[in-house]
């Protein structure tokens, strides 16, 4: 699949202004690598999606290399099953990690040994200590916004005890939070992040890669840029919440370059807002506790945010990829609204979903005076503005489906659809003039009747000798294909629903699915996993990857026709 955009030229922003600046200085000899790092701990979800299309977009529009690295350092919480979705997923959106024949793909567990050597490097050098202090007397320790830390009363330990302590955690002697090993950097800076921060921890957990090798894991801020050098990483890109992890990356660097280990320049760390979308929520925590407790039906549930759930909702890669350039990339949080993402969806299918009938609750029309057992066939366009797709043929004949809100027995005023005595087109076929209706004992209607005008039928000269003002959708009873189809809209009632800290399962949406039984046009019967269409008046829908089946299909709406949420009825 290729999902690349070459419609407009990349968007100028303050990365890409960073990155020309270095190549027109020749910093690194025009040389641009940047790096796409998840932890293996859960599903992506549409946040990641914009740090994947900035990482890969930015190298691919500089013929440079993005790399695949899973930062797999929490042992407890990743496993293989996460690492395959999040392959898939970046390949599913359109990009790879591949040049110059070489497979870009990076774990960090890969640099344990290494991480493990320059640790002892900082010891050696009087940059490193083990701390045997409780967790609770290094937070104490560290102070607060208004009070500086204070040094551990372990903080001068000789090299040759850290290194004899930092040797036996390593051997498995200690007790999880026996001890840590501690940057020895500033305990008075503002930023808390310099005062001293744990660099590695004692855990005996199973390692999905490198099984029960190690006891002690090293932090992320001391394995991601050590991690970015050893790769030759020139531009690493994050979200904002890493900012003030900024002097630290720069400082375990220097460190090492000082010690001959890296060579100099060294990869810069720039930063970017995150995505935050409005009526969904992006925590992991919370998205598996959607998971776990039964709110939706699994990771890939079509209303989850996860790449695996948009996607079986009917995205499309290319949708995202649009959505993710048309918000740009800026320095300043902010929330983007859902409408943005749906309009980016509907943009792209627009031109390219074909279109076809649905009834979705469905109530008989009989055309009373249509003969018995007769069918003919309709043609209408597969695309309206792409004449070159051809035309679909489907029947029509003596019983129909309509949807049940196109009759209104005493209708109101401005309402143009089937009632007594009114006259319709039915859409690509005949004019038809209402007669009344069947109800069943609670007063329910089971059967609109309706006479039709033989020489009305769209695409003939009599065709154009009637005017009416209503147009409505319907199915031909001979031949219908039946689906099940699931009409899903947003998971949440609020645009932020876990804003000031309330319980962000209040807001979910009761009607967020909704599954009905409908007929569709007989071509839709052989709709294969994935493949799109506009359900004309009704909106996109996407026959679901795993449970449609040639013959038998079942579908979900992707997004309705216009957005219709905030607005009056």
């Amino acid at each position: 699949m290729n999902t690349e955009r070459n419609d407009a030229p990349p968007a100028s922003n303050f990365i890409r202004n960073a990155i020309d600046e270095d190549n027109r200085s020749g910093k690194w000899g025009q040389r641009v690598e940047t790096r796409f790092p998840p932890e293996p701990n859960g599903y992506l979800h549409i946040g990641h999606a914009k740090s994947i299309c900035l990482n890969f977009g930015v190298a691919r529009s500089y013929g440079g290399i993005c790399h695949l690295r899973f930062d797999d350092t929490n042992p407890e919480k990743e496993s293989v099953e996460y690492v395959d979705s999040i392959i898939d997923a970046v390949k599913w959106l359109g990009f790879e990690w591949k040049k110059d024949g070489n497979e870009h793909v990076y774990y960090a567990s890969d640099y344990y040994d290494k991480l493990y050597e320059f640790a002892e490097l900082l010891i050696q050098r009087g940059k490193a200590y083990v701390d045997s202090q409780s967790a609770e007397e290094m937070r104490v320790s560290r102070g607060s916004a208004t009070e500086v830390g204070k040094p551990s009363p372990f903080r001068e330990r000789s090299v040759e005890e850290n290194l004899d302590l930092f040797r036996r955690m390593k051997a498995g002697e200690f007790k999880e939070g026996e001890h840590v090993l501690r940057a020895k950097i500033d305990m008075a800076s503002p930023n808390f992040n310099m005062r001293d921060p744990v660099i590695y921890r004692i855990r005996f957990a199973h390692h999905y890669r490198t099984g029960d090798k190690w006891c002690v894991y090293p932090m992320y801020d001391y394995t991601h840029c050590i991690s970015d050098a050893l790769e030759n990483i020139t531009h690493s890109l994050c979200t904002l919440e890493f900012e003030d992890h900024r002097p630290l990356y720069d400082w375990i660097l220097n460190e090492l370059a000082e010690a001959g280990i890296f060579s100099r320049p060294l990869p810069q760390q720039i930063e970017f807002s995150r995505l935050n979308l409005t009526y969904a929520i992006t925590s992991k925590r919370k998205l598996l506790q959607l998971v776990t407790e039964g709110h939706v039906d699994g990771w890939d549930d079509p209303r989850m945010p996860t790449i695996v759930g948009v996607r079986r909702r009917g995205f499309t890669p290319e949708a995202i990829q649009l959505f993710c350039e048309r918000i740009g990339v800026t320095k300043v949080d902010s929330w983007i609204d859902m409408s943005v993402f749906e309009g980016a969806l509907r943009d792209d299918l627009d031109d390219k979903a074909p279109r076809t009938a649905a009834v979705l609750d469905p109530v008989k029309l009989i055309i009373d005076n249509f003969p018995e057992g007769v069918t003919e066939e309709c043609n209408a366009p597969v695309h309206p503005h792409h004449p070159e797709h051809g035309t679909r043929v489907f029947p029509i004949s003596r019983e129909l489906w309509i949807e049940r809100d196109d009759y209104n027995e005493t209708p109101p005023k401005g309402y143009f659809r089937l009632f007594p005595g009114n006259k319709v087109r039915l859409r690509y076929g005949y004019v038809i003039e209402c007669t009344g209706a069947d109800k069943d004992e609670n007063g329910n209607v089971t059967a609109v009747h309706c006479n039709y005008f033989p020489d009305s039928k769209s695409g003939t000269e009599g065709a154009n000798t009637y005017k009416v003002k209503g147009n409505i959708h319907w199915v031909s009873a001979a031949g219908a294909c039946p689906a099940e189809v699931r009409i899903y809209d947003r998971l949440f009632k609020e645009p932020q629903p876990d804003a000031g800290g309330r319980d962000y399962l209040d807001a979910l949406n009761p009607d967020s699915k909704r599954v009905v039984n409908a007929y569709l046009e007989p071509g839709a019967r052989d709709a294969l996993p994935e493949q799109r269409y506009q359900f004309e008046r009704h909106g996109y829908f996407v026959a679901d990857r795993l449970d449609s089946k040639p013959g038998k299909p079942v579908f979900n709406r992707i997004v309705s026709l216009r957005d219709s949420w905030g607005k009056p009825a």
